[in-house]
């Protein structure tokens, strides 16, 4: 999952083979009438220098039942103001395979204002003290939670660390007075997170194509990284 700005509406659009139309967005009541690019059917060029992702939106409307989890050593820790530079290496261990950037190349300022917001809940499963996988919960938004970051590191999965941290990620976010709980994937992130966005209760209501620049070209992720998405030349 990846929090980034939408593209760029306007005449760019044209770049990309896309056209716009006003749309009317029924999947939930507070998506409003606005101008969506359009892709046309066929293939369409994209920038050496830029990678693409088809990005699926997920939610829950009300909250299901638990899961089955397996049993382990992970213990959930809540930070209420995270360290900055703890988070990023939490966040590069979790998401550096799935070129997770965004909150890479912000200030510390920048940074702190998502984190450090009263309205952010940062939950971090641990092993040993060690952080395993995080859960970010952002209830900012009057009446719904949006999960910006969910993921284990590469050594959890399969243990079932994730649906275990799922399962306290749906807890925490029901806690609260919500109707909507919500979130994003795409094909960067690995492909059993679909599938199992699905099993834990999420529907999918919503699809987009994201362009954006190559983070391993700008030096801001290493050249070895998510061979799934190779690198143009």
């Amino acid at each position: 999952m990846r929090a980034r700005r939408a593209g760029r509406a306007g005449a760019r659009y044209a770049q990309w083979g896309l056209t716009c139309r006003e749309t009317l967005c029924s999947a939930h009541p507070t998506l409003k009438r606005n101008f969506m690019p359009v892709l046309e059917n066929g293939y369409h060029d994209v920038p050496a220098d830029k990678i693409v992702a088809i990005v699926t939106h997920l939610q829950m409307l009300e909250q299901p039942p638990a899961r089955a989890e397996a049993a382990g050593a992970w213990t959930l820790r809540r930070h209420d103001r995270i360290d900055l530079d703890v988070y990023r290496r939490i966040y590069r261990r979790i998401g550096a395979e799935w070129l997770w950037n965004s909150r890479l190349v912000l200030s510390d300022e920048e940074l702190a204002a998502h984190v450090h917001s009263p309205e952010v809940e940062m939950h971090i499963i641990e092993t040993g003290g060690v952080a395993e996988g995080i859960a970010e919960l952002d209830f900012r938004k009057a009446g719904e939670c949006e999960m910006v970051f969910f993921g284990v590191a590469a050594t959890q999965i399969g243990t079932g660390a994730g649906r275990w941290l799922m399962n306290r990620a749906i807890e925490n976010a029901w806690r609260r007075p919500i109707n909507r709980f919500w979130l994003h994937t795409c094909t960067l992130d690995s492909p059993q997170a679909l599938p199992f966005y699905i099993r834990s209760g999420f529907t999918p209501f919503r699809r987009q194509v994201e362009v954006l620049d190559d983070p391993r070209l700008s030096g801001n992720s290493p050249r070895h990284l998510a061979l799934h998405v190779p690198i143009i030349v």
